[in-house]
């Protein structure tokens, strides 16, 4: 190739919005020649390795803005130390088959027992999928939606927690809420149904919620409209941050 070809190459590149192409050309060709591809194979190995440049970028993008406190996989979470939990019932969760359905998925159990470490998880696959994700806290959520209220911008703020693809909601039971916060997450629940995915955690059984939001009437119509496509998953082990806390005292009892 050229030094004018190659120069060609890397300005047209640049206009297309591929600078991976326009930094790497010489490497491609270096490739081609000692595999000595054909004009197709060529074309190929360029527009694949391009791809794999532009999926990993928006990945990285929407992660910073997804708001994820961290970006734990599946991988990292010890199931031995939950042996009342299914593996395969998550993992199935970690195929997004019901992102694609716009469905639920909903993880209860008590504090420390890793449920927002696979929520996490199921959302950074679903970023890695190609799907917009927004985590939030239940507090952090009601706590914006009523400011948003009292300025006359609520309508504006609800589109953050309805445009992504897949809405975390963290820590649901935490806080008591009042009936007007309640029906700001309904409002959200309901807005959502059937148009996009919840991934939800709560402490609390389903059959407590009336106590979290105030309400009996006003939490079974949230629950009818996240249980109607949900799957739930209930881990009732003990808590991670107490094994680890406990580890920590032992090494020190030891040292000691």
């Amino acid at each position: 190739m050229s030094e004018l070809t190659g120069n060609r190459i890397r300005t047209t590149a640049g206009k297309l919005g591929l600078p991976h192409l326009a930094e790497t050309i010489n490497e491609f060709t270096r490739r081609a020649d000692e595999a000595k591809m054909g004009y197709l194979d060529f074309l190929d190995l360029v527009l694949s390795e391009e791809l794999a440049v532009l999926d990993d970028r928006r990945f990285r993008q929407g992660l910073r803005l997804s708001r994820l406190p961290h970006h734990k996989t599946l991988d990292e979470y010890d199931f031995s130390f939950q042996p009342d939990l299914d593996p395969r019932k998550v993992k199935d969760l970690a195929t997004l088959s019901f992102v694609e359905a716009k469905a639920n998925a909903a993880l209860l159990g008590p504090p420390g027992v890793g449920k927002t470490h696979i929520a996490v998880a199921l959302a950074v696959a679903a970023c890695r999928a190609g799907y917009s994700v927004y985590f939030t806290s239940l507090d952090d959520m009601v706590r914006n939606l009523k400011a948003a209220e009292a300025a006359g911008r609520l309508a504006n703020k609800l589109g953050t927690y309805l445009r992504p693809g897949v809405l975390v909601v963290d820590e649901v039971g935490y806080e008591i809420l009042e009936r007007g916060e309640a029906n700001l997450v309904f409002q959200v629940i309901s807005k959502r149904y059937e148009k996009g995915s919840i991934i939800l955690t709560s402490n609390k059984t389903f059959s407590e919620w009336g106590q979290v939001f105030g309400d009996e009437v006003l939490a079974t119509a949230i629950l009818d409209r996240l249980l109607h496509h949900c799957d739930v998953i209930s881990i009732n082990g003990p808590s991670y941050r107490l094994k680890n806390r406990l580890k920590a005292i032992e090494r020190d009892t030891d040292v000691a």
